[in-house]
């Protein structure tokens, strides 16, 4: 499963490169199983972009060069929290090892279909730009390896249940001592303290435990699911940063640290005013639909053919969209002046909106609201995602 070899740091006395690390020289005795040289061999010349820079002025080609390139990531985690995080920072340039199950491999090899060939499309939507090795962490000479490769590491990222890799030698303590210089970085669902930890932590799990699916959902229905793994894909984003923000600590201070990051933190970090509405007035959160609590019109509209989202956050966007509509009394009723109106008088200006909205195609309101400074949008499918002309134009080349 390798698909590469892994490089290793430059050792050149001097410079100070912004993501240049202490040379492990000794750690691991050297780093010198016959094993772990081949991995490395194949970039072990900096003419082959392995190793870290050394800092100084930037190398020719400099508006090429990436912002994480250099940096050496060794990625245990699996599923998606984890292997979302370092797909991004691959992204940037990082050489991301993923070590995985012999055999196995990550869970999500399995999950599907669909498949491309052999491989699950899920697997391949959080793998890119990364290199695959299969090794036992359960056996000694497994976790050896490992070992080995965290020392010549910037990065070590994992999501085990805590205590799991230090029963195996593997934990925060027992790298650093061969790696001071590594950024550890822990997903878990629950964190390092309190009594959850020791839970196992999935999106939808976490999702319902930190209220999200509480918030999510028809106004009278059931608690339901995003599309998506929202709260997995936040914490993936938010260790990206926090790594990155480690790496810059330690550039900064010359050491190592450990981060923690988890599910359950993460998603409760991310209801934002939900959260400030209960702890600073007690003002229970309830589902909305596709409608905002503290902003109308701020919602999905049916029209004669689909769907159109229209969302008027300040007073003269309402005044604008009541234009559109053709609805000039609407504007000027008194119930509907300000926001704080509209939301208090929200049932009947809705249901005054919607009977305008399914008169026409969607198409034929887009073409209406296009320039007038009011947010809005349809409600695509993936094939209409796909095929509109925004994101391929501001998608990366």
């Amino acid at each position: 499963m390798l698909r590469g070899g892994l490089g290793s740091r430059s050792c050149r006395r001097g410079g100070g490169g912004l993501w240049r690390s202490p040379c492990p020289a000794a750690a691991a005795g050297g780093a010198s199983s016959r094993s772990l040289g081949a991995l490395r061999a194949a970039s072990a010349s900096p003419s082959n972009g392995g190793g870290a820079r050394s800092g100084g002025a930037p190398p020719a080609g400099a508006s090429n060069v990436k912002p994480l390139d250099g940096v050496k990531i060794l990625d245990l985690t699996r599923v998606l929290a984890g292997p979302f995080a370092t797909m991004n920072l691959g992204d940037l340039g990082a050489e991301v090892i993923k070590v995985e199950r012999p055999g196995a491999g990550d869970d999500t090899r399995a999950w599907g279909p669909p498949f491309a060939g052999t491989e699950s499309v899920y697997f391949l939507s959080v793998n890119r730009n990364k290199k695959s090795i299969a090794i036992n962490m359960k056996d000694s000479k497994g976790a050896k390896l490992i070992r080995e490769l965290a020392a010549v590491s910037d990065v070590f990222v994992e999501n085990y249940v805590p205590g799991k890799l230090t029963e195996m030698g593997l934990g925060y303590e027992d790298i650093k001592k061969i790696a001071p210089h590594i950024v550890y970085c822990s997903i878990t669902g629950y964190g390092q303290t309190g009594p959850m930890v020791q839970r196992g932590g999935y999106d939808s799990i976490a999702a319902a435990v930190s209220g999200l699916m509480h918030i999510t959902g028809h106004e009278d229905g059931e608690p339901v699911r995003p599309g998506v793994a929202m709260t997995d894909l936040a914490t993936g984003l938010y260790t990206s940063g926090a790594i990155m923000a480690g790496l810059l600590q330690r550039y900064k201070t010359g050491k190592g640290l450990h981060i923690d990051c988890n599910l359950l933190s993460s998603q409760v970090a991310c209801l934002t005013h939900i959260a400030a509405n209960y702890l600073n007035c007690k003002i229970e959160a309830k589902r909305w639909g596709t409608a905002h609590g503290s902003i109308v019109p701020y919602q999905a509209f049916k029209t004669k053919d689909g769907y159109i989202v229209v969302g008027a956050g300040n007073d003269q966007q309402f005044v604008t969209v009541c234009k559109i509509l053709n609805l000039p009394e609407v504007s000027k009723d008194s119930r509907y002046k300000t926001n704080t109106l509209r939301v208090q008088n929200r049932k009947e200006l809705i249901d005054i909106l919607s009977n305008r909205f399914s008169e026409k195609a969607t198409i034929e309101w887009l073409q209406l609201f296009e320039g007038s400074g009011v947010p809005y949008g349809p409600i695509n499918n993936m094939q209409q995602v796909f095929s509109d002309p925004q994101p391929c134009t501001s998608r990366r080349h």
